[in-house]
């Protein structure tokens, strides 16, 4: 099997310039999910598609809500907050800052995220408990782990996870709902599907002993060139960007600069 950095395999996303192109593209994403949740008897309502919208622009996420995108994901705190503001007058559109968060930016996502999925440090729990209590608001979160164990991605390894969520009830703004992950960037679709494994296992003998208030439902994984994947190994949410909105100008590594993501 090879096992060449993933980004020499992906597929090539054509953009998506109109209305019709997105509609096609996100039907068929969810054949895929459905055809995925068939292959192991899962219902496909179970798992829930966040389109990631990084660098698209205000025209085209209008056209993506009007197909009905109304949860977007973000990586980057600013961009997210600026596209938050400029479309302030779509009703119910929300955001999930999926990327790493450094804790001066707490501020920022504590007025306007409606969820962020990439909790590794409780020193970021801390300033984001601080600014939602002063904004009087509640923010779901997923706690990121490193399921692939290399040093250039972020995420809490997984024995260090369930010492970290006993400290998370101490938070009362925090609603923790599941955990999330980026897989190894590899063509060894194998290799890809441990990742899911372990970060399914973890969840699951995490449950065993949660604390009162954290709540495990989620698996945050999968992505446009391996989602199918992910949600054979159980995923709830897959995190897809270029299979919706098409390739992007910019090198991963721009979004992502622990490590290449590909959404």
């Amino acid at each position: 099997m090879s096992t060449l950095p993933y980004h020499q395999h992906a597929p090539s996303y054509p953009q998506a310039l109109t209305a019709a192109d997105l509609q096609h593209n996100l039907a068929t994403v969810h054949k895929r999910i459905a055809a995925a949740c068939q292959r192991t008897g899962r219902d496909p309502s179970s798992v829930r598609l966040l389109p990631v919208s990084k660098t698209v622009d205000e025209a085209h996420i209008r056209l993506a809500y009007a197909a009905g995108c109304h949860f977007l994901g973000e990586n980057k705190v600013q961009e997210a907050q600026r596209k938050a503001e400029a479309m302030a007058d779509l009703q119910n559109l929300r955001w999930s800052v999926i990327g790493h968060l450094q804790s001066n930016k707490a501020k920022q996502v504590a007025r306007f995220a409606s969820e962020f999925q990439a909790l590794d440090s409780l020193h970021v729990a801390d300033a984001l408990e601080r600014r939602l209590q002063s904004e009087g608001r509640s923010l779901n979160v997923l706690v990121q782990v490193n399921t692939s164990g290399e040093a250039s991605k972020y995420g809490l390894p997984p024995a260090e996870v369930a010492g970290f969520i006993r400290h998370l009830p101490a938070f009362s703004a925090l609603r923790v709902r599941g955990l999330m992950t980026l897989a190894v960037f590899s063509a060894d679709t194998e290799q890809v599907r441990r990742c899911f494994v372990s970060l399914r296992t973890l969840r699951d003998q995490l449950r065993q002993d949660a604390p009162a208030g954290v709540v495990l439902d989620e698996l945050s994984m999968g992505m446009s060139g391996d989602f199918e994947i992910a949600i054979e190994e159980g995923a709830s949410i897959v995190r897809i960007g270029q299979a919706i909105f098409g390739a992007r100008a910019l090198a991963d590594s721009y979004y992502w600069p622990d490590a290449s993501g590909h959404q």
